[in-house]
């Protein structure tokens, strides 16, 4: 089946949100949702959230899942707004308890905080699957720039969130804890092992050198054969030492710290004080 899909582009974090909808039929998935996020106001608005669910709503959808490719460390997850305003369940792959047992450390969150992935309605293995109405969605486990990473199939679209960019952009970075350019190099081959025709939806796009426009969908055919770090058969070893090498020039995203606090409770912040008052830590010389 071929689900139609609608894209939302944030750009003040350059992250793609996914509507995916049943061609015929009223079900639907939202994919990366964004929580607006201010760092110098330390303070959240729903805008992007919000044209999210009006969308949903003047199409009439009923919105059954909303998942995330993995924890993401360049904005905060709408996830739970979007759950209390459209219903649905709140999906991620199996291995976000290994992310939350790191950052539960760096983040010295003691005995409270649970590493067991029960802030999420759905944990997904390698395999897995799921429907959205009568459209059926696959699971593929394809870590490497986060141990958590998954791309969903659905029908012949894959979203495949950090793991690959658009071809002129290339591929994700390995350097968070957990990370390798080894096991993103196994991930991706994976997702060229899908047929040529696959769509294949990314979940950031930068404007590569010499393109104007922003960009987030090609094909497994476009990426075999063009994608800047990973086409044309490049092996291995080859991958491995530019990944590693370009990793080791770039500085932390400027939301990592408050992404990685609320996205790895499914998106909710961590819980307030005795008076109300919700706070994010800042861990000195922990990353």
């Amino acid at each position: 089946m071929q689900p139609l899909i609608k894209a939302f582009f944030d750009e003040a974090t350059n992250t793609v949100s996914y509507v995916v909808r049943e061609a015929e039929g009223r079900a639907c998935a939202v994919i990366d949702s964004v929580l607006d996020y201010d760092p110098a106001a330390g303070r959240t608005t729903t805008q992007s959230a919000d044209d999210i669910i009006a969308w949903i709503k003047s199409e009439g959808l009923r919105a059954e899942w909303i998942l995330e490719t993995h924890v993401h460390a360049d904005h905060l997850s709408a996830a739970p707004y979007l759950q209390e305003q459209l219903g649905g369940k709140i999906g991620i792959g199996a291995n976000i308890t290994m992310v939350q047992d790191t950052f539960g450390k760096v983040f010295n969150e003691g005995t409270a905080f649970q590493r067991d992935g029960s802030q999420f309605d759905a944990l997904f293995e390698e395999g897995s699957s799921f429907m959205i109405g009568q459209l059926r969605g696959d699971v593929l486990f394809t870590p490497g720039h986060t141990p958590a990473c998954m791309t969903y199939v659905i029908g012949d679209a894959a979203f495949v969130g950090d793991t690959l960019f658009m071809p002129d952009f290339g591929t994700a970075r390995c350097d968070f804890p957990g990370g390798s350019s080894e096991m993103l190099f196994a991930s991706i081959q994976k997702i060229l092992a899908l047929p040529d025709e696959t769509r294949i939806f990314v979940g950031h796009d930068y404007k590569a050198p010499g393109r104007d426009e922003y960009a987030w969908e090609t094909t497994v055919g476009e990426q075999r054969a063009l994608n800047v770090h990973i086409g044309e058969g490049r092996p291995i070893e080859e991958f491995v030492a530019m990944r590693d090498a370009r990793d080791a020039t770039l500085g932390m995203p400027r939301l990592i710290l408050p992404s990685l606090q609320v996205n790895m409770r499914a998106g909710n912040m961590p819980e307030p004080d005795e008076d109300g008052n919700v706070f994010l830590k800042v861990p000195v010389n922990k990353l």
